[in-house]
């Protein structure tokens, strides 16, 4: 039945492409090769092959039904809001975001060489920044000295900062969103 109501569902998307596309009659021969559409048609197919069990081997499509969590994601107001806000906060969050890896790499570096015996290659130091800079701390590699504790807890107070102005940048765009939203539907 859910397999009946996607078929009908890609048909009329396909016949009402050029709503969307705007590109005349050529919408009919662009909307198949769009992201969603071919997501869409993903999850129809392992249904399809299941009527034939000649195809044995493209049963293996069924898997590829996990793909239908694209098509909530399409109807969801909150998704749209969230795209919406990592939109308009990209350079925000990208300055964010290589703050973060410069962290992640000076502190790796300042560790690996106050801790050589710990740490012996670069990668593991830059694991053990990036579980102090999420403050998950593992515990698999973890300081031994004293300097290298105290790196520790500057590393971990420094990651809760850096994660806390990320969060605060999403939640404040989000909440300008929102209040967007309801002054668009209260001025008439």
């Amino acid at each position: 039945m859910s397999t009946i109501i996607f078929i009908i569902d890609y048909i009329l998307r396909l016949v009402t492409a050029d709503y969307k596309l705007e590109k005349g009659k050529f919408s009919f021969f662009l909307y198949p090769f769009t992201f969603l559409a071919l997501a869409d048609l993903l999850c129809i197919l392992p249904s399809l092959f299941l009527l034939n069990n000649s195809l044995r081997l493209f049963k293996i499509l069924r898997m590829l039904r996990i793909l239908r969590v694209f098509k909530f994601i399409r109807y969801s107001k909150n998704i749209q809001i969230l795209t919406n806000v990592l939109k308009k906060q990209k350079d925000s969050l990208m300055i964010v975001g290589l703050l973060a890896f410069g962290y992640i790499f000076i502190s790796a570096l300042i560790i690996f060489n106050v801790e050589s015996s710990t740490f012996p290659n670069f990668f593991d130091a830059l694991y053990w920044a990036t579980i102090s800079l999420t403050t998950v701390g593992y515990g698999d590699i973890y300081a031994v000295s004293t300097t290298g504790k105290i790196i520790t807890m500057i590393s971990s107070f420094l990651g809760i900062a850096i994660v806390a102005l990320s969060a605060g940048i999403i939640t404040a765009g989000y909440m300008k969103e929102i209040k967007e939203l309801q002054n668009l539907f209260r001025d008439p």
